[in-house]
């Protein structure tokens, strides 16, 4: 029990999909999970542990924005021994290409700051994902059919950004989308020496101005579960 997570010792998962939304993880748990049990409720960020094809999976919300990820994601590694932690989440998209409801694999994460950044001071460091879980999770997509793209993503400290010079020069440099956690979860996840990845659906899009409805959200969201589900378990 750490003060943020509520799990009894044991009761968390070596390998963790971190959707943002606590009410996503309890609808990813009961949706994918068998048996899946409520491990955690402290200030309602739900976490659930249950079995994936014999397996054992914890998803377990992380909040909006780095800082909270921060917290969920040092006490998962740190006090409950989590291995892999997956991001499941959504993302605006930058480039034409790329579709409502495709997948995104961040392979880099560009940001302005991140709570890691006191330890980083001066240093551009350049976070990125685990390449075998990136590898796996391109193969679980490409065998689904789900249109997926792979490169860098921005993940940003703020919703509501005032920067359009800044998007455009993302834009202009090839980056996918933007979301606002998996930078903070990729430079944990390398500290500690454990396995990372963002797994995005694209759910708005900044060029263009569409964006999913609310109500389309949920129900669009489950390939990107089943991909990151089949990448984390691929050599099992």
């Amino acid at each position: 029990m750490t003060i943020h997570i509520g799990a009894n010792p044991g009761e968390i998962a070596e390998t963790v999909l971190l959707p943002g939304d606590p009410l996503r993880a309890k609808w990813a748990a009961e949706t994918f999970l068998h048996e899946a049990r409520l491990v955690n409720e402290v200030r309602g960020m739900l976490g659930y542990t249950g079995l994936w094809r014999g397996n054992r999976v914890t998803i377990h919300g992380s909040g909006m924005g780095m800082a909270s990820l921060s917290i969920y994601a040092n006490e998962l590694i740190r006090d409950y021994g989590a291995k892999t932690l997956i991001r499941i989440g959504s993302c605006g998209a930058m480039q034409a290409q790329v579709g409502i409801r495709d997948v995104i694999l961040a392979m880099t994460a560009t940001t302005l700051s991140t709570p890691s950044k006191g330890i980083f001071r001066e240093l551009n460091f350049a976070p990125h994902a685990d390449w075998s879980l990136l590898r796996d999770a391109a193969i679980a997509a490409e065998k689904r059919g789900v249109p997926t793209h792979v490169g860098g993503i921005y993940s940003s400290d703020v919703f509501y950004d005032e920067r359009p010079d800044l998007n455009e020069i993302m834009t202009r440099h090839g980056i996918l989308g933007v979301e606002m956690e998996a930078a903070e979860l990729y430079n944990l996840a390398l500290r500690h020496k454990v396995r990372a990845l963002a797994v995005l659906t694209v759910s708005d899009h900044l060029l263009t101005g569409d964006a999913l409805p609310a109500h389309q959200r949920q129900s669009s969201f489950g390939d990107m579960v089943e991909i990151a589900l089949e990448a984390a378990f691929a050599n099992a």
